[in-house]
């Protein structure tokens, strides 16, 4: 069953403003995925990485989305949206990723044998070998799902406390100004007074 347009729109659309890009066909999988995945628990799914897996998974995420004057990706949970979203609802990417990671985790230790892990990499080495790898299959998957889970609804894991949101000034209220959203007066959280949902 394919997923609404507009969530595949939207999905396309952000990756567009953000300069993703994904196979067409790992679109339609994470849009099928978002649409019908349970989305009331941070938690669903076991994890599926490592500790020194999830390390370094958590380290490729912040140096796509960092931390500076604004909150990153380590402090909106990225890595744990991953991690949980590939053990339950984004399953069908989840054997391409982990073999892509550990494939990285291994060419790191090759080509860095004294560190041992892309973690334990400073931080110029750490920006070093992604620009090396930055045109990979396995990174556009990577960088694709980073933004998801700096973007996507904190019920699936990441965008922890509402922070990419925010960062890009989004606010996560209902709003009713006519004539758009005379379709919502049927919401329960609708309040015609206020225009905020409870």
């Amino acid at each position: 069953m394919n997923p609404p347009i507009a969530t595949r729109r939207a999905l396309l659309q952000l990756a567009g403003s953000l300069g993703i890009s994904l196979a067409v066909s790992d679109w339609d999988v994470v849009a099928a995925a978002l649409h019908h995945a349970p989305a009331d628990s941070p938690e669903a799914g076991p994890s599926l990485l490592e500790p020194g897996e999830l390390a370094d998974l958590d380290a490729l995420a912040a140096q796509i989305i960092p931390t500076d004057s604004t909150p990153g990706a380590r402090e909106a949970g990225v890595a744990h949206f991953i991690d949980r979203g590939l053990s339950s609802f984004l399953a069908p990417l989840a054997t391409d990723f982990i073999v892509g990671l550990r494939h990285l985790r291994l060419d790191v230790r090759s080509r860095y044998p004294e560190s041992g892990s892309f973690a334990k990499l400073s931080d110029t080495q750490q920006v070093e070998y992604l620009r090396s790898i930055e045109r990979s299959p396995f990174f556009a998957s990577l960088r694709s799902l980073t933004v998801l889970g700096m973007l996507s609804d904190p019920s699936y894991g990441g965008n922890r406390d509402e922070i990419g949101w925010r960062m890009l000034g989004f606010l996560n209220d209902h709003a009713y100004q006519p004539p758009f959203g005379y379709y919502d007066r049927e919401y329960l959280g609708f309040q015609a007074n206020t225009g905020d949902a409870v």
